[in-house]
């Protein structure tokens, strides 16, 4: 069984503020790098950060500063707390596990989750 399940998104006004949480099998987190990316209507999926077994972060230039990424071993749960939120950042946004730096779009992947920022 290899399972990612994402959760916490939903509405948010511009300006505010939403974390993300992807929970993962065991088998899985313990020794894969974990991402996220979204993909906006008619747009391609793109990367947004990944962060490593042993919390190595590496981020999309043109989101760092208002995105973080952060996991916790214990829970085997990864997280992306997104600030300052712009419209232009509605998507569905995806977990992923890969091989570091999970950034060729392949391994596991979550069903991905709504944000929408609106007023």
């Amino acid at each position: 069984q290899v399972q990612l399940v994402e959760s916490g998104g939903g509405l948010v006004q511009p300006g505010g503020s939403l974390r993300l949480s992807c929970a993962a099998s065991g088998s899985i987190f313990s020794i894969k790098a974990m991402a996220w990316y979204r993909q906006a209507p008619g747009k391609e999926r793109e990367w947004i950060a990944s962060i490593s077994p042993v919390g190595s972060m590496v981020y999309a230039q043109s989101l760092k500063g208002r995105f973080t990424i952060s996991r916790d071993n214990a829970k085997n749960t990864v997280y992306l707390q997104m600030n300052s939120l712009k419209p232009e950042d509605t998507a569905v946004y995806y977990c992923n596990a890969d091989i570091w730096p999970a950034r060729r779009q392949q391994g596991y992947w979550g069903q991905g989750i709504q944000v929408t920022v609106s007023s």
